[in-house]
């Protein structure tokens, strides 16, 4: 089956996959005044409903270890199968993962040093090794959308988008609830999985590192 095509294509479907976390993103930063004043709120809100909380923080944790089991399913199925483009694809995919999603946020988080919402009034501080201060971007955030973005970009079917959509800006609201990000953390953490998961489909649909008939 070809993957190829067009870039207005891939644009539909990213524009339809950001919608949700995009709107949610505008409602509370435009919403509350200040990013002080979204933190304050969701502490509030979070003493006074242990059960959302509890809720928020199971899909937190759980939402990028699903997509490890899932593309490690792949993978070993791949080989099992002898897919060779299923295992290109996929070793284009881990790749960028790691480029982006590890040693880029990690590196950002390192050098930017935001204070996370918890820390309100203090000040940045850039070379931190402290995690209360490794808030820029939104590493959660930037994963998530690394894993779920190349699904729809590669299948390209709207229902299938728009359910990701959904569950994306689910996990990108749970990091703004619990306290552990700003909004503009997970809106850069959106730029920069968008760019991995551009980066996935534009390699994987080139004929670069494709075997020569």
């Amino acid at each position: 089956m070809a993957y190829n095509t067009s870039m207005r294509t891939l644009f539909k479907h990213w524009a339809i996959f950001s919608a949700p976390l995009l709107l949610i993103l505008a409602v509370v930063y435009f919403g509350f005044g200040s990013e002080a004043d979204v933190a304050a709120f969701f502490k509030q809100h979070r003493a006074a409903h242990p059960d959302l909380k509890t809720f928020m923080k199971f899909v937190t944790d759980w939402s990028n270890p699903v997509f490890y089991v899932l593309y490690g399913a792949l993978l070993i199925n791949a080989f099992r199968t002898k897919n060779t483009e299923g295992k290109r694809y996929l070793f284009i995919l881990l790749i960028v993962q790691g480029i982006v999603a590890a040693a880029c946020v990690h590196f950002l988080k390192y050098t930017i040093g935001r204070p996370r919402p918890d820390q309100s009034g203090k000040f940045f501080q850039p070379l931190s090794s402290r995690g209360g201060y490794h808030s820029l971007p939104s590493g959660h955030a930037t994963e998530i959308i690394g894993w779920t973005l190349p699904l729809a970009l590669r299948h390209k079917m709207v229902w299938f988008t728009a359910l990701l959509s959904l569950f994306v800006g689910l996990v990108g609201f749970t990091r703004i609830y619990l306290g552990w990000h700003h909004p503009t953390d997970v809106f850069f953490g959106w730029l920069l999985g968008s760019f991995g998961g551009f980066t996935t489909q534009i390699i994987a649909d080139s004929n670069l590192f494709r075997k020569k008939s």
